[in-house]
């Protein structure tokens, strides 16, 4: 049932009595709840934000709306872990209803300084007339996990030249100070990034645009990140506004990047290649990334996207966070591999060996509704190959690779309840086999799956809604022959730490 603007932005204290435990209730009986991602305990998930390492542990919020599946009062939820597998769920991080936040928190970053971890956010506000004034807002966690908001923004207005739509600040530490990025949008309706500096995080200064050569990419870019990597500079964000070309950028937003040299930061200027996806599949937008302890880069999305109704929204929440991955860089690609901590999840292993030619086999001893699957195919003159997953009476997922085209293609026009029609049933990305062998890390939850293809070169991620019965899988080859060797790993899971 869909909500007025009234119910849509009320704190939770403002919940009808026995609202919060009838979702409950709905959540409880939902089918697909998963079982190793993040996901919300009811409501509303979106953005990941405040991604961290800080005293000992990960630290990884998500904008939340606890009243219902649509995008209202936003709230910062926060989780953390050690391992970057069992994740606790420590409450409400960030509450709105301030001055300044009024109409929610929105998207920010985190960063530490001074033994303590600076949470950086965009406060949403809406006058009577509902017109959105966004402030740049500041807030505190000790290691007791408190957290206390300044009065105050740190960056009070839009600069002239941009409009409302400016927000989602990402922060990091240079030789001289701090900097961050915020997404915004310009007067004429273009999107881009604007970047800001500090001594102190407390008082900031306008710098200017960032000199990127896409004057005219989409009308808003949100949520930007910019890190270096491996002598390079590279920049996250996530275009609304772009056109289906082929292949290219079909879901209803994208999400990308650019690398280049670092950013120059005396003219804010970023000398960069093209613009590429960061996720080829049906469900992923908004990500943010933090560094690890030993430097790795790390990067968790949302796998999920605004404006989309989904199945699960009738049970009583909305989406889930994606796996953790390390990024690593090979000429000027990033590449996503799962981070090598997920490898702690692994329980009883299956394996299985086989050759087809022109048919398909139906895989006994692999399947189930959770865990991991790692599957090395040579091709063997077959014009199509791959797997077909959750397979059921009358469904199937299906990832496979077509020789001619020189794709791997995701298809999930059988997958069960069916979402985003408007937008297509499958996705494909060109995919180059090496050596005639193509590789797939398959992560399947109750409702999801992340597939890393050839070792992370492409990632698809998408939501699934299929029915509990399906389980099965199968491996098939068209017009020749392909040899399979898969290896399936149960996921153990018992919840938090």
């Amino acid at each position: 049932m869909k909500m007025d603007r009234k119910q849509l932005y009320r704190l939770i204290e403002e919940a009808e009595p026995g609202e919060r435990e009838a979702l409950e209730r709905l959540v409880a009986r939902s089918p697909w709840r998963q079982q190793f991602h993040i996901q919300p305990e009811a409501g509303l998930l979106n953005d990941p934000n405040g991604f961290s390492y800080y005293g000992g542990e990960y630290h990884l919020f998500y904008q939340w709306f606890p009243l219902g599946t649509q995008h209202g009062m936003k709230y910062w939820y926060h989780t953390s872990s050690s391992d970057l597998v069992h994740w606790k769920n420590l409450g409400i991080g960030i509450a709105p209803g301030g001055q300044y936040d009024s109409h929610g928190v929105f998207s920010g970053s985190a960063i530490e300084k001074d033994g303590k971890l600076f949470l950086m956010y965009t406060g949403n506000t809406r006058t009577e007339d509902w017109i959105r004034l966004p402030y740049q807002c500041l807030a505190v966690m000790e290691r007791d996990g408190t957290v206390i908001k300044l009065e105050r923004p740190v960056i009070f207005d839009v600069p002239p030249g941009y409009t409302d739509h400016y927000r989602d600040p990402k922060v990091w530490k240079a030789a001289k100070g701090y900097y961050c990025v915020i997404g915004a949008q310009r007067t004429d309706h273009t999107g881009c990034v604007v970047l800001y500096s500090s001594p102190d995080l407390h008082n900031w200064r306008f710098e200017g645009e960032l000199g990127t050569r896409l004057m005219e990419f989409g009308y808003m870019w949100e949520c930007p990140d910019y890190f270096e990597l491996d002598g390079a500079g590279v920049l996250l964000f996530s275009p609304q506004g772009l056109s289906h070309e082929g292949d290219k950028f079909p879901n209803i937003y994208q999400s990308g990047y650019l690398t280049g040299d670092p950013l120059h930061l005396p003219d804010r200027d970023f000398r960069h290649g093209e613009f590429r996806e960061l996720d080829y599949g049906f469900d992923f937008y908004a990500p943010q990334t933090t560094q690890a302890p030993d430097g790795r880069r790390l990067l968790v999305g949302w796998m999920g996207l605004p404006e989309i109704d989904y199945p699960t929204d009738q049970h009583g929440w909305a989406h889930c966070l994606t796996l953790p991955r390390e990024l690593t860089l090979e000429n000027s690609r990033l590449i996503q591999r799962p981070a090598r901590e997920l490898v702690k999840h692994r329980g009883r292993m299956t394996e299985a060996h086989t050759v087809i030619h022109s048919g398909t086999a139906e895989m006994k001893e692999l399947g189930g509704t959770v865990y991991e699957l790692l599957a090395q195919i040579r091709e063997d003159g077959a014009e199509r190959f791959g797997i077909e997953f959750r397979v059921g009476p009358n469904e199937r997922t299906v990832i496979y690779y077509d020789t001619a085209a020189g794709k791997v293609v995701l298809d999930r026009s059988e997958s069960g309840q069916a979402l985003a029609l408007e937008f297509g049933m499958v996705r494909s990305c060109t995919t180059d086999l090496r050596d005639r062998m193509l590789t797939l890390q398959m992560f399947v939850d109750t409702s999801s799956v992340e597939v890393f293809v050839n070792d992370g070169e492409t990632v698809f991620s998408a939501r699934i809604f299929p029915e509990q019965v399906s389980t099965g899988i199968r491996l098939y080859a068209e017009g020749g022959s392909a040899e399979f060797r898969v290896v399936q790993w149960e996921i153990e899971y018992n919840g938090e730490e």
